[in-house]
């Protein structure tokens, strides 16, 4: 049975951090916070969610485990990557175009949506409370797999890409090497990977089914909206990257295509 209560308490936790997110982002002028508190937003959901439902059925303790890993990993990746930078291109844009309604528009479209994002992506966390489970099976190690893959794709991505950019020779290159020679965004791949895994697990679950929409959540983000998109549009007047684009894959890793 699910405890409405304790995701009532989880809602409301979520609803003041981005509050608390929203005033500090006026004070430093920065809206970009948000994207180095996005992965504390998933860890504070799992720990709430643990203390204020009992059970402790070990899928749950594992989809746990693997939701704050990957948090606390993408918390101090971007944190130290956006680290005394100015507010990242994407915000600044936002910033830019809303003009005289940006502090709205940035409460609502930034804070309060992304707020809602977490809370309806972590969803398979809440099924885990239920404990109607089936017995180990198949659909255990595949999602575990699955999960395993797109953390690695996520995390050796975001080394690789920190290694380009240190090295003051590549400035102004395109990184096309190790996972980007696979797909342009093996980052963003690895995260949709991530939540499909979760999902798959979340299928031992007498009503595992209804955790679809978080993996397809996230998908969507990454593919169409704030992920793909925006950060393509940046480099649409780059013919290196167009070059790039021509031979490598947008999203799901495969072989580079031979030149054109």
């Amino acid at each position: 049975m699910i405890n409405f209560s304790a995701i009532y308490l989880v809602i409301g936790a979520v609803f003041l951090y981005v509050n608390l997110l929203f005033i500090l982002a006026l004070l430093v002028k920065k809206n970009d916070i948000m994207d180095i508190a996005w992965g504390l937003g998933f860890i504070i959901i799992t720990a709430l969610s643990l203390l204020l439902d009992p059970g402790y059925h070990w899928r749950r303790i594992l989809v746990s485990a693997l939701v704050t890993l990957w948090g606390a990993r993408l918390l101090i990746y971007i944190y130290l990557r956006n680290k005394g930078k100015k507010e990242d291109f994407r915000y600044a844009q936002w910033r830019k175009d809303w003009g005289k309604n940006w502090v709205l528009r940035s409460y609502l479209q930034v804070f309060l949506l992304q707020g809602f994002f977490m809370l309806t992506i972590a969803y398979p966390l809440f099924l885990f409370n239920q404990g109607q489970f089936k017995a180990f099976g198949f659909l255990d190690v595949i999602g575990l797999l699955i999960w395993i893959i797109g953390f690695g794709f996520e995390a050796i991505g975001d080394a690789q890409m920190r290694r380009f950019k240190a090295n003051p020779q590549n400035k102004g290159k395109i990184m096309n090497k190790g996972l980007w020679k696979l797909t342009r965004h093996p980052n963003y791949f690895g995260e949709s990977a991530m939540w499909w895994g979760i999902f798959i697990i979340a299928l031992s679950n007498l009503h595992g089914w209804l955790a679809i929409f978080s993996p397809i959540i996230i998908t969507t983000l990454l593919l169409r909206v704030s992920g793909v998109p925006m950060l393509e549009k940046k480099y649409k007047d780059n013919p290196a990257y167009q070059r790039y684009i021509q031979k490598t894959s947008s999203f799901v890793p495969w072989f580079p295509r031979k030149k054109l």
